[in-house]
């Protein structure tokens, strides 16, 4: 299929980010925790009122599965899992895990490991192409507290930007030894509050998610 009419959306616990093919400037619209599926795809066909596209991609904040949700977001409101988005949008679309789309758009080869800092922690692994979305903002790391309870947007607030990076270091250095990957790629709205990284990781790009968008319809 042709990218040049193709809906990317990037559903994110505080904001809804879309691009389209034959755009340049994205549109990014509130979210939060009481948005339900129906509300994103009103705003969304709202805010892109007069573009043209065919095919819509949508990066899911939480677990999607043979390209449909599975489990309502923790950020969001509900009604997420089963809506039927393809009769909402008129059009075919296709459904990823957002970290997973984040890391399809900056994947290179090998084994890749993506960690998205926003309003929690997303994660993807990529090995020799294969994309496998991951849950590991809600394994245990201290105190009682999980991986997201530290370097998730609330951790940030509750420790300040000084702690907060080490956490994130610290966080990036375990799963990087834990997963074996050689490449690391940390992106999501909150890496802008990073000042360095652990060696062989390296800054994603606002851009990447709306890249992985445009490639799943690339994929079979």
């Amino acid at each position: 299929m042709a990218q040049r009419d193709i809906l990317v959306i990037d559903v994110g616990g505080s904001h809804v980010k879309m691009l389209a093919t034959g755009h340049r400037q994205r549109l990014k619209i509130e979210s939060g925790s009481k948005m339900t599926a129906e509300a994103m795809v009103h705003a969304v066909q709202q805010a892109t009122r007069g573009w043209d596209y065919s095919m819509v991609s949508i990066g899911y904040p939480g677990p999607v599965l043979h390209g449909k949700p599975v489990a309502e977001p923790h950020h969001l409101g509900e009604g997420w899992v089963g809506f039927a988005f393809t009769k909402a949008f008129g059009c075919p679309v296709r459904i990823i895990n957002d970290a997973a789309m984040q890391a399809l758009g900056c994947y290179k080869g090998g084994r890749l490991l993506f960690l998205g800092l926003g309003t929690g922690l997303g994660s993807a692994l990529i090995v020799r192409g294969v994309i496998e979305p991951m849950e590991l903002a809600h394994l245990p790391y201290k105190k009682g507290r999980t991986y997201e309870d530290y370097v998730g947007n609330a951790g940030r607030k509750r420790s300040g930007n000084k702690k907060w990076r080490r956490h994130v270091a610290d966080v990036v250095t375990r799963l990087k030894v834990a997963l074996e990957v050689d490449d690391v790629v940390v992106g999501g709205g909150n890496a802008t509050h990073l000042r360095a990284l652990p060696e062989g990781v390296r800054l994603g790009s606002n851009a990447d998610a709306f890249a992985g968008g445009y490639r799943l319809w690339s994929r079979k």
